[in-house]
């Protein structure tokens, strides 16, 4: 088979309400996954399994793995009984390799042994972990300045090791950590400390059982993190009113069939969910939430001048806010032209979304990438705050901010210290238990990274999991920047893109999965523990055997590492790496909020860190919430497209057979594609102006002439959707390489990946700039 166009078999269900009634035969035909799964849970209690999907939290009620079809699919998917051992490395160079697609890459299995890159025969071959350490620590040693090296972390990562890894790098000397939520989340952190004074969400699960109305802004749960869609659905059947602000008409968001209820699975019902399903054009969210902060401050004065109490929350605002009266003068100052251009909204949607709002006693906004990923992120975040403060949507049950990570440990990773920004307090901690002087220079995120390796600062890049040239954007530049190092290092269960990029030395370390069984050197099951949305900790344990008696766990190679390249004088790199409890206590001392590690994560559903935000205590610089009183954009990516001809607004988003650059099957049944990835999904209209018919293939060509680079991607099936006009939309990681490195959010540096210029060009003539409609009407 051409692993480069491998497909599995199709599946029968047919999209749209079809995708619906096929999710639960799906997950009651998947007994061997499902009884796994739970398996993995009863067999570790009160520990728990961990599932390494999404990061929506548990509840505190009921089973603590409250599974969905694509937890299935991510335990599955790791716990594959096929392998890829040195035998297929021998069968397969890497210049073969770069052919297959992403999903046949990671369909091989899982990873066996150790492996080093042979030039000469262009394949990797088996080498001894300890022959694998000492090179990599003599290349490291080598290097003239410890910030040559960048030091990559994915959000599957354990606490355990995320913590371990800031410290060898720190050791070492150097901040340099490019993160995958830079990335993704980037923006909500940097906007909510300023808005909050901490960079995660307050609410808890049990939130969603009392609000009136939860505004869900730019995010496909459905996809992303299903398990969210049980909950908003039961807000939903409670009377709860859910305002959806989604570019994409959705199916999983306006229905939803619970995969815990076997009745309704083998029926093939579902629920309503959205209540209000608003459709604004990209990047237009701030605008949408102004107006109905426009709306919102006109009924408050018509209730005062009828006599009536205000509408807002004047003691919060008094007592817990500042810039309140900058706020309302901006808000003021925005005229509705402004508003209704920007958000693509009608003024009779906007009026009607601030009657849910101002109807309910109890709010929740949460969000996703559709909000992050676009230039002027953060400041639509800090709108979205300044609409909760005016009613005081905040520290109260059933209130808050709630942004939701992808990756199940995303957030706590930084929250142990993977942050190219660290805090003076973290610096000061580390020097003080360990007896080091860690460097207090800023490091680089993944975009200084990528530049830093292009201009040849950087030398060295070490991976800790994930799939950096695919995850990233600029595809072509990125893996021009991976070649170019001295070193790469990629840990990994997986064969991926990434690891066939080598640099002039390059290992493939494979480790353990979250599913498998950790042992120390006695014999001891070890547990790891990750953090959720709602800053919860808790611990994860698996039962399965490990795929191959060579793996290690990424703790014990992070240990391996460091041990070789900085010596263990002054940290037992072993002790650690053989028993994580001591992790745990070094964690205890050094980082806020872990008081009595050990003991409280081995509870049921383990413990909250504590959130001052959640209970109205802001630390930021004046000691309050903080409003913004910035202006809208001058002009969104939308409304620059529309003064250029046949250009476009790009959003990448995953297929439900997908999580991240994990591709799990070739199928999008929500969205009615089977077979393929390389579709994008357009508005009929736009079809029909461009004279191109649904099915028909083209390549789309970047509008960016800022550096000069022409990025293009090829061969794409037109489908028509339900979208805003000018809008296109479709798969990550095939599309990244039209993303460009040079655009990026201000203050985040997050890729605009939600808000690409670009052109349709005609299969026939790729590569050339001629008129769209003519050729494609000749085509049709």
């Amino acid at each position: 088979m051409d692993r480069s166009q491998s497909v599995p078999k199709r599946s029968s269900a047919a999209g749209g309400w079809g995708a619906l009634k096929s999710c639960g035969k799906h997950l009651l035909s998947s007994r061997a996954p499902l009884s796994g799964a739970r398996a993995l849970l009863s067999a570790n209690q009160p520990d728990g399994f961990d599932c390494p999907g999404c990061a929506w939290g548990d509840p505190a009620h009921g089973s603590s793995f409250e599974f969905c079809e694509n937890g299935v699919k991510a335990v599955s998917w790791e716990a594959t009984d096929k392998r890829v051992t040195p035998r297929f490395f021998a069968k397969h160079t890497v210049s073969e390799l770069r052919g297959w697609t992403d999903y046949a890459l990671e369909n091989e299995g899982r990873l066996t042994h150790p492996m080093r890159y042979d030039a000469a025969s262009d394949s990797y071959r088996a080498v001894e972990w300890e022959e694998a350490f000492a090179e990599i620590g003599a290349t490291l040693r080598g290097l003239d300045h410890p910030d040559r090296v960048e030091f990559y972390t994915s959000g599957r990562a354990s606490n355990e090791a995320a913590y371990l890894y800031q410290l060898f790098a720190r050791a070492y000397g150097t901040n340099n950590f490019p993160d995958c939520s830079n990335m993704c989340h980037e923006a909500s952190g940097i906007a909510l400390i300023q808005a909050i004074g901490i960079g995660k969400g307050t609410v808890l699960l049990e939130d969603f059982e009392k609000a009136d109305a939860i505004f869900v802004v730019g995010q496909n749960p459905g996809t992303n993190h299903p398990r969210m869609l049980g909950d908003l659905r039961r807000a939903a059947e409670r009377g709860a009113r859910v305002v959806v602000l989604n570019p994409v008409r959705e199916r999983g968001l306006e229905r939803f069939a619970d995969p815990q209820n076997s009745v309704e699975m083998l029926r093939g019902a579902s629920r309503p969910i959205a209540s209000h399903y608003y459709q604004p054009k990209p990047g237009g969210d701030m605008a949408a939430f102004r107006g109905i902060a426009k709306v919102v401050f006109a009924r408050d004065a018509a209730a005062l001048a009828a006599g009536k109490p205000s509408l807002l929350d004047h003691a919060f605002i008094a007592s817990h806010t500042s810039a309140f009266e900058d706020y309302r003068s901006a808000v003021e100052a925005t005229s509705w032209e402004a508003i209704l251009d920007q958000s693509g909204l009608t003024r009779d949607e906007i009026e009607t979304a601030a009657e849910v709002y101002l109807g309910a006693d109890k709010v929740i906004a949460t969000w996703a990438m559709g909000v992050t990923q676009h230039r002027h992120s953060v400041a639509t975040i800090r709108e979205i705050a300044n609409l909760l403060f005016l009613r005081g949507h905040i520290g109260r049950p059933g209130t808050g901010l709630c942004p939701v990570r992808g990756h199940s440990n995303v957030q706590g990773d930084r929250t142990v210290g993977i942050n190219e920004k660290p805090p003076v307090a973290l610096l000061e901690a580390l020097d003080r238990e360990f007896g080091l002087t860690v460097p207090r220079r800023h490091g680089h995120n993944v975009l200084g990274a990528i530049g830093a390796m292009l201009d040849g600062s950087a030398k060295a890049f070490i991976g800790l999991g994930g799939n950096f040239v695919r995850a990233t954007p600029d595809t072509r530049l990125v893996e021009k920047a991976l070649s170019g190092c001295e070193l790469t290092v990629h840990i990994a269960t997986k064969l991926n893109h990434s690891h066939l990029v080598p640099g002039k030395v390059a290992y493939v370390l494979p480790c353990l999965g979250r599913t498998e069984i950790d042992r120390n050197s006695r014999g001891k099951v070890q547990i790891v523990t990750v953090e959720d949305s709602m800053s919860m900790v808790h611990g994860s344990g698996g039962i399965n055997k490990p795929a191959s008696p060579h793996l290690r766990s990424e703790i014990g190679i992070i240990a391996g590492m460091a041990a070789a390249t900085v010596g263990s004088d002054r940290i037992d790199w072993a002790a650690l790496a053989d028993d994580y409890d001591r992790i745990r206590d070094l964690i205890e001392r050094t980082i806020p909020g872990f008081s009595d590690f050990n003991s409280r994560v081995r509870r049921p559903r383990g413990f909250m860190l504590r959130n001052l935000a959640a209970e109205r205590v802001f630390e930021t610089a004046t000691g309050r919430a903080g409003f913004s009183s910035g202006p809208l954009p001058v002009a969104t990516e939308h409304q620059r497209a529309s003064s250029l001809d046949n250009t476009f607004v790009l959003q990448t988003f995953r297929s439900h057979d997908q999580y991240n650059t994990t591709i799990y099957g070739l199928d999008d049944r929500y969205r009615g594609v089977y077979g393929e990835r390389r579709v994008v999904f357009a508005h009929p209209d736009d079809l029909a102006e461009l004279k191109a018919r649904a099915g028909e293939r083209v390549d789309l060509v970047c509008v960016h002439a800022e550096d000069g680079v022409e990025r293009v991607a090829e061969d794409f099936r037109l489908v028509p959707f339900d979208m805003p006009r000018g809008s296109l939309a479709g798969y990550y990681p095939e599309l990244n390489v039209l993303v460009p490195l040079s655009a990026f959010g201000e203050f985040s540096d997050t890729p605009t990946s939600k808000s690409v210029l670009v052109q349709v060009r005609p299969r026939a003539n790729a590569g050339k700039a001629k008129d769209m409609g003519k050729d494609m009407g000749k085509a049709a």
